[in-house]
């Protein structure tokens, strides 16, 4: 771990426990920051990134906090909140003469290789070859994972305008139009072991990440999900 995020635990460690436990404080409240890291870390292997390089920013908590001298600190993730980006983590008292429980903001960055465009580019760009680059770059800092292969970006329209070495992200890019309302698809439907494909009626656009209706040649309305060229998929 990094000497900064250590040394921010000590700090920590020594303005919430009283003299009676600042000589445990590097034993008990040191590793602390090595924990954070680590479940950084475990969120960026569990997201196929197991080769990212984390840093971990500690900030500070409400000064206006009296809390009790404790003797064991443990640090947790709260429920719903990743373990990257701006987030907290939980930290509270389990042995001490008054237990308490408190949130401190924390920023992590993971930082890898990535695809980011190679010049300032204006919305409604058509991404072509040219128009990308590699560098490293933090994929905590905003949501949405980078896009990694460029054969997913070339053709694709910019939602947004992007400075040069940004990230490109899913919410970077225009939704794709599979079909056009009324134009003939295929539906295929898939269940656990099987498939079935058949044709029908598309009766809204499909737009990618819009669940479209569809009637199938059988008279059936049917939800579906667009995947690519006039066709989308069932989960049954």
């Amino acid at each position: 771990m990094s000497t900064p995020v250590h040394s921010w635990f000590v700090l920590l460690a020594l303005a919430l426990a009283g003299p009676a436990v600042r000589a445990q404080a590097d034993t008990d409240l040191g590793a602390i920051g090595a924990q954070v890291e680590q479940m950084a870390k475990d969120s960026a292997g569990r997201a196929g990134l197991g080769s990212a390089r984390v840093e971990v920013e500690v900030g500070s908590l409400d000064p206006r906090l009296k809390l009790a001298p404790c003797q064991r600190i443990e640090p947790y993730l709260p429920p719903g909140l990743p373990a990257w980006g701006r987030t907290r983590i939980g930290l509270r008292c389990t042995q001490g003469a008054k237990l308490w429980n408190v949130s401190l903001p924390v920023t992590v960055r993971v930082w890898s290789r990535s695809l980011v465009t190679a010049t300032a580019l204006p919305a409604g760009t058509l991404l072509a070859p040219q128009h990308l680059g590699e560098a490293e770059v933090d994929l905590a800092a905003a949501p949405g994972l980078p896009i990694a292969e460029p054969g997913a970006l070339v053709g694709r329209s910019l939602a947004r305008p992007l400075a040069a070495g940004s990230a490109l992200r899913p919410n970077d890019l225009k939704a794709r139009q599979w079909f056009a309302a009324g134009e003939t698809v295929r539906v295929v439907a898939v269940g656990p072991g099987w498939q079935v494909v058949t044709e029908g009626q598309a009766l809204s656009p499909g737009l990618e990440g819009q669940i479209v209706r569809v009637r199938t040649e059988q008279g059936r309305l049917l939800q579906a999900r667009p995947v690519s060229d006039r066709q989308v998929e069932v989960a049954l």
